[in-house]
């Protein structure tokens, strides 16, 4: 009985935590529509944009990338507006998010 107790208890918690990790793409997909696809695109830029695409970039990359601009370590006044806005799970989010999609 202990036994079953115990992997009913640990399969909910790999449901809930893949339900989080579900969850947190979908926030992402929410704050980059809304914020960042205006210029970066979802999948790429508009044709003729300087901006570069994000779909499929290196999570670890955009998770630094968005945190520099944040705190205005990295500089565009643009990129630094925007990202001084989000928390930390944001940029987690839209991390999930641009960095699951095929480019």
């Amino acid at each position: 009985m202990r036994i079953f107790a115990l992997s009913s208890a640990l399969v909910a918690g790999l449901a809930c935590a893949q339900s989080a990790n579900a969850a947190s793409v979908y926030a992402g997909h929410a704050i980059a529509a809304s914020t960042c696809a205006q210029c970066h695109g979802i999948t790429t830029p508009a044709s003729g944009a300087p901006f570069p695409p994000l779909a499929g970039r290196d999570a670890d990359y955009l998770k630094t990338a968005l945190k520099q601009y944040r705190d205005k370590t990295r500089v565009s006044d643009v990129m630094n507006n925007i990202a001084g806005s989000l928390s930390d799970s944001n940029i987690d989010n839209v991390v999930a998010y641009y960095a699951r999609l095929k480019p």
